[in-house]
């Protein structure tokens, strides 16, 4: 259990020693893992940039999700579920996504350039993991800025889960749950889970800048 997201983001730092004193960029994906990765970011004197992702909700059931979008379209989801959605209506609701995802960039970042990557090492981080699509596609957006390596650092995720996340990555740090001891959600694993703010965030990247 994590009394909050900054307890979860200091415990994480404890497992990222070795990667003190290196050439990192700590990437969060907001809202949640701004909070995290902020922390993170401090440890490690690393400067703090974001990654979009946003979740695509089954039609007519927004909470449960059947894929994710990035910023530059990167699209992951279950085929098996895709195959039966119509394509004008996951399209139409990719483009919505997308801006938001805009919108959100304007707002955090006021059109700030990203910060430069290329043959540094990037940890990306959220407050968790369940079915992890939001972090695979945010994987795929941070390949496209050639990193040397790649980091994910969670507070929690199910073992399957982190399994997939591990094969697309360099390292995988954090709590790994057998999936039949998984809470289902992350919000589980704290104490305090209140939904992050577009103000807090806003507040977070203005104190690290």
């Amino acid at each position: 259990m994590f009394r909050d997201r900054r307890d979860a983001g200091r415990q994480l730092c404890q497992l990222l020693q070795e990667y003190e004193n290196q050439d990192v960029v700590v990437y969060a994906l907001p809202r949640g893992g701004v909070v995290v990765a902020a922390e993170i970011a401090k440890f490690l004197h690393a400067p703090l940039d974001l990654i979009f992702a946003h979740k695509i909700g089954y039609p007519g059931q927004p909470e449960y999700a059947i894929a994710a979008v990035s910023e530059s379209g990167h699209i992951v989801g279950s085929s098996n579920e895709l195959q039966f959605i119509d394509k004008t209506w996951l399209e139409n609701e990719k483009e919505r996504q997308l801006e938001e995802i805009k919108r959100k960039r304007k707002i955090y970042l006021n059109n700030k350039k990203e910060i430069p990557v290329k043959d540094k090492i990037a940890i990306l981080v959220d407050d968790g993991i369940a079915t992890g699509l939001t972090m695979q596609v945010g994987i795929k957006e941070l390949k496209d800025r050639h990193p040397k390596k790649i980091v994910v650092a969670v507070p929690v995720a199910p073992r399957n889960t982190a399994n997939l996340i591990k094969a697309m990555v360099n390292d995988f740090v954090g709590n790994e749950i057998e999936n039949y001891n998984f809470l289902g959600a992350v919000g589980a694993y704290y104490n305090e889970f209140d939904q992050v703010e577009d103000a807090e965030v806003i507040e977070i990247l203005n104190d690290q800048a």
